[in-house]
């Protein structure tokens, strides 16, 4: 029961320097990463930070902080699935 508690409190904050590091906390996990692409899942819901020669420098899940080196382009939130439209797909939340 508290750790729900503490999931739920835990905040968010994005912090960016120079477009070239930036620091994300909130993090519940990384979707997938390459050098052009990060994918986040975050208290918020999900986070794409586009740019060039992306490196995840910094990595520690419990503590839910990201840090992310490169030559930061764009970030795009995308909105947080619920329970039940996980799976859904593009077009089974479109037409819900």
């Amino acid at each position: 029961m508290d750790e729900r508690r503490a999931g739920k409190s835990r905040g968010q904050s994005i912090i960016l320097e120079n477009r070239e590091k930036l620091s994300v906390s909130g993090v519940e996990h990384v979707t997938s990463f390459n050098e052009n692409t990060v994918l986040l899942e975050t208290t918020e819901g999900g986070l794409i930070i586009k740019g060039k020669d992306l490196d995840i420098s910094r990595l520690n899940l419990e503590d839910g902080n990201v840090v992310v080196n490169g030559h930061i382009y764009s970030m795009q939130y995308t909105e947080k699935e619920s329970g039940s439209n996980k799976g859904a797909g593009f077009l089974g939340r479109m037409f819900k």
